[in-house]
């Protein structure tokens, strides 16, 4: 059987390089990036499988990062590593696609417990991608030729659906994924920044449309 493959997006270099020695020691195979551009690079040279990603990243938001993943069909595992210990920004990880979240400092021997428990549980089969591409590093969006920039909030919104196109997403896991836990987003709310995506993507040739399912949600396809 061949080792494990765990990509890692992490800007400290002093962390990287210690978490990379100890995970080829413990039997993984490793490569990483300091940026969320280098880890996409990584990403489509090879299949991983589990993904390492720290929220803070130089160039995107990690949890931007793993949407963008999850929005061109790579369902692996990821665990989020980061200081940010607050209940929302937990949430706000689960909510763009993670498995599970790891607080700095940490103890190496409880990543890889944790590692290996998810690469054990593995992950969904993978998804056909829509067509659409969207960029953390930008919030934008593009297919074909042509793209689009979105704001944090649409980028998310858009984020998600990709992630899941052909599927019915539920207006109240759009609403997780779109705002911080705990704010109050009216319906209206949510359906303007849907029209708005709606919008913007028939900026884009043949690009796939926004779908309502009355009372239930929305689906991209």
């Amino acid at each position: 059987m061949s080792e494990p493959l765990i990509l890692i997006a992490e800007d400290d270099d002093e962390l990287r390089g210690l978490v990379v020695r100890g995970l080829r020691e413990e039997g993984f195979a490793v490569a990483a990036s300091a940026t969320a551009a280098g880890l996409q690079q990584l990403a489509e040279r090879r299949q991983p499988d589990a993904l390492i990603l720290d929220i803070g990243l130089p160039d995107a938001d990690g949890r931007d990062l793993c949407q963008a993943l999850r929005a061109r069909g790579l369902n692996v595992p990821v665990l989020f590593l980061t200081a940010r210990d607050a209940l929302p920004d937990r949430l706000s990880g689960f909510a763009a696609g993670g498995d599970d979240y790891l607080i700095k400092p940490f103890s190496f021997d409880e990543l890889v417990a944790r590692l290996r428990a998810q690469v054990r549980r593995g992950g969904p089969e993978p998804r056909d991608a829509s067509g659409l591409i969207v960029d953390p590093s930008t919030h934008s969006a593009r297919f074909g030729e042509e793209s689009v920039t979105l704001t944090p909030t649409e980028y998310r919104l858009l984020g998600l659906l990709v992630g899941r196109a052909g599927e019915t997403v539920r207006r109240r896991e759009l609403i997780q994924a779109g705002w911080p836990h705990g704010a109050i987003v009216h319906e209206n709310t949510l359906d303007a920044y849907l029209a708005r995506l709606r919008r913007k993507l028939r900026q884009l040739p043949d690009a796939p449309g926004i779908t309502t399912a009355h009372g239930v949600g929305y689906t991209l396809g």
